[in-house]
């Protein structure tokens, strides 16, 4: 089967296969310059889109397709709805849950990074941003201070205002509360990425009673989906069973 994978649930996904004895081979789109890459036949690089997918499924025989890619990642699952769909291949989408406000927090809800950024001088002037290396020329024209943090280095243009810093989780609270304290961070920019392992900044702003702007996640086709490895490899048992996988 296909795991479409680049989150930490695709790797424990692809882990949790082996050990079951499925054959699975897990694709990344290869944005980023050294992932940290699952147990197994791994692949990197784009389909061409849908009919490319379709094609890629049909030639390599797959029986199942589990979608584990980010959130924010509407190409690549818009391409497996109707890859799947016009050749008949099982399809679940494994998505983490989104996060929840807490008592104490001051969330800002907006639905791109152009209104986040258009958001902006109104509620801070010392900026975390964590929206990843893609679309940050929403923030060109703003006139704060960021501290941008990414994985790799993105290309410009850049907030004028900016320092950058290449990181990737998973973070710590204490660590990000030292973060927020060493350049003053008075509001933190964020999609709606969800899960634990960069849950911890949304602490810290908390602590510190930071003001916080969310990028809700975007519409997607509507397909079966579960929130954890173990159900997505329930279902995949189920989708293998009848295919000898």
């Amino acid at each position: 089967m296909l795991v479409l994978g680049g989150t930490a649930e695709a790797r424990e996904l692809a882990a949790m296969l082996r050990e079951a004895g499925i054959p699975a081979i897990s694709s990344l789109a290869g944005r980023v310059a050294q992932p940290r890459l699952p147990v197994g036949e791994v692949r990197i690089g784009g389909f061409g889109g849908p009919s490319g997918l379709a094609s890629w499924l049909s030639e390599h025989e797959m029986a199942a397709v589990v979608d584990a890619t980010h959130p924010f990642a509407e190409r690549i699952s818009s391409s497996a709805v109707q890859a799947c769909s016009a050749v008949g291949v099982p399809l679940v989408r494994l998505e983490r849950p989104g996060w929840s406000e807490r008592p104490g927090d001051r969330w800002h809800w907006v639905d791109d990074l152009g209104e986040a950024a258009e958001l902006v001088p109104q509620l801070g002037q010392r900026v975390l941003l964590t929206t990843g290396r893609q679309g940050l020329a929403a923030f060109a024209a703003v006139d704060s201070w960021f501290l941008v943090r990414c994985v790799d280095p993105p290309r410009p243009p850049l907030p004028a205002q900016h320092e950058l810093l290449l990181d990737r989780g998973p973070y710590t609270l204490t660590g990000e509360l030292a973060l927020f304290d060493r350049h003053r961070i008075d509001l933190l920019v964020t999609k709606d990425s969800g899960g634990s392992h960069t849950q911890p900044k949304l602490d810290a702003a908390r602590e510190r009673d930071a003001q916080v702007i969310v990028v809700r996640r975007p519409s997607r086709a509507e397909t079966a989906t579960v929130t954890t490895p173990a159900a997505a490899l329930a279902w995949a048992q189920i989708a293998c069973s009848g295919v000898g996988c």
